[in-house]
């Protein structure tokens, strides 16, 4: 099993077909949204290759080291440009095949008009303990 992490982005992935932001849909077209990531987590529990899910808001920081003594140096939010995570999946899969098999399928969760966004998402692989340890 390999774990892979499906990563949803509010902007900076390439624009998708459905491409109307979310705060332009109606409140039913949000509910199934919603409804179609509980559906395909409640999948992926029965299966066994859930691992992880969360929402992020579009809100954040930028935070850095700077220095022995010294307070941490913060930018932003400057949410208009920088790249925004909307949210992940962790997946434990038998291998990328799969892990791009759901991928695709959480592309075609529904967004504006009840049609599918075709959203763009990121498939990366966790590095292995050992990987991590010696790189």
């Amino acid at each position: 099993m390999a774990k892979y992490l499906l990563l949803k982005h509010y902007r900076g992935a390439p624009a998708s077909v459905n491409d109307v932001p979310m705060d332009r849909w109606t409140p039913e077209e949000v509910t199934a949204h919603i409804q179609y990531m509980r559906d395909f987590i409640t999948r992926l529990e029965s299966t066994g290759e859930f691992v992880d899910s969360q929402g992020l808001s579009p809100e954040g920081t930028f935070v850095r080291y700077d220095g022995e003594g010294r307070p941490p140096v913060t930018d932003g939010p400057f949410a208009e440009t920088k790249d925004l995570i909307a949210g992940w999946v962790v997946i434990d899969v038998d291998g990328y095949e799969r892990a791009l098999e759901l991928a695709g399928e959480l592309s075609a969760a529904p967004g504006a008009d009840g049609k599918p966004i075709h959203e763009w998402l990121e498939v990366r692989p966790f590095l292995a303990e050992h990987s991590a340890v010696t790189d």
